[in-house]
């Protein structure tokens, strides 16, 4: 069994299938085939019954003190890559917008390594569905994934970024990716002909005014250091240009740096929807989904230790970076068990969810040099 994996060559091929969350089937399949290629001696993969495309693998440390855990997540977006790539998608309308074809190539050189070489800990690592959606990371906890001899001291992950060069590593102490939840809200009033309006309640005019109102509470009612985002990007309402709209319904995402902020934005906006309903004399529903994201909030006592071996090692560019309001399931993992989440730079022409999205792959070898260093100096440490 040779020592070395060709990354670039599994990347492509994990790039062309594709595969939704929960749905991961030639995934998981595939990452199965190419571990059995490395050494056995030190390596035990087990299924999750309950989430049958998540793959753990935990390879068995020469004098363990802890377990160490890496995630890395391999679903894909519903997305029409429009690259025109050789080794582009070949399922339709799906695609690694993400990059989880690059955290799923690093993970297994990261792995391979481990393989040849046996660790000091133990070391779990853990390829997670469903991350984009469905919160694989909560589902695999739920289901008892984490437990006895599986359980991680301390959990290690990467997400790749396009806006920093390729294989540079970004790291920050506290919350690295904000915490979101997807609201809906309902507007129901009542129909009727667009020469009458004082004989219908017309929700587009409610729904315009609580869109309007809701701009207020990100510049008004949040912390400015703090930050905050609330995006509506879905309304719909009526059906013909003559007749006013008796519902209307908005669809959006709120977002904070910390759990206790997105709170505070949905109790703003239940209270803006009771104003509203008040107002207009019509019935405001809000759905808030409490599932969404937690925020990604970096462990200081494993985080800046980390940070400070990037900064030194030779070999490794590093740079600190600012909160991001992208989401992240990982922030679940880290609510669960202490850990660090980093960046690792991509060099893309396009932002992660474009499809034409085209990361630099010379950011793969780079990536598992830094994180296999990294380990290896962890497990030296206490």
């Amino acid at each position: 069994m040779s020592e070395t994996l060709d990354l670039i060559h599994i990347r492509r091929h994990l790039h062309q299938i594709p595969e939704l969350a929960l749905h991961e089937t030639q995934t998981a399949a595939y990452l199965r085939q190419v571990i059995e290629t490395m050494p056995q001696q030190w390596l035990t993969i087990h299924h999750i019954p309950s989430l049958p495309t998540a793959l753990m693998v935990k390879v068995q440390g020469s004098q363990p003190q802890r377990c160490i855990g890496y995630r890395t997540d391999i679903d894909a977006l519903p997305v029409t890559e429009a690259t025109g790539l050789p080794y582009a998608s070949t399922n339709p309308g799906k695609m690694h917008a993400c990059g989880h074809d690059v955290h799923m190539a690093v993970a297994l050189g990261v792995l391979n390594y481990f393989a040849n070489h046996q660790p000091k800990d133990d070391l779990l690592f853990f390829f997670q569905p469903a991350e984009e959606n469905d919160n694989g990371g909560k589902l695999a906890v739920e289901a008892g994934a984490f437990t006895g001899e599986w359980r991680p001291d301390e959990f290690y992950g990467l997400h790749v970024n396009p806006e920093l060069p390729a294989g540079v590593i970004g790291c920050r102490n506290g919350t690295l990716f904000a915490g979101t939840t997807e609201i809906n809200v309902d507007f129901v009033g009542k129909g009727g002909h667009a020469a009458y309006p004082h004989l219908a309640n017309d929700m587009v005019v409610a729904c315009a005014s609580f869109i309007m109102q809701a701009q207020t509470v990100v510049s008004r009612s949040v912390d400015p250091i703090e930050g905050g985002v609330v995006t509506f990007g879905k309304l719909n309402a009526g059906s013909i240009r003559n007749v006013i709209a008796g519902r209307a319904r908005l669809e959006g995402t709120i977002r904070g740096l910390t759990q206790t902020m997105i709170e505070h934005i949905d109790q703003r906006l239940q209270a803006i929807a009771s104003g509203i309903a008040t107002s207009f004399a019509c019935e405001v529903n809000v759905e808030l989904n409490q599932g969404g994201y937690l925020p990604v909030e970096n462990n200081s006592q494993l985080t800046m230790p980390f940070i400070q071996f990037m900064k030194n090692a030779p070999d490794v560019d590093f740079v600190e970076t600012a909160p991001a309001m992208t989401g992240e399931d990982f922030g679940y993992m880290l609510h669960q068990f202490p850990g660090t989440m980093f960046w690792l730079g991509v060099d893309g022409h396009a932002p992660l969810h474009s499809a034409k999205m085209t990361p630099d792959e010379s950011a793969i070898s780079k990536g598992v040099t830094a994180i296999t260093e990294f380990l290896e100096d962890r497990m030296i440490r206490e």
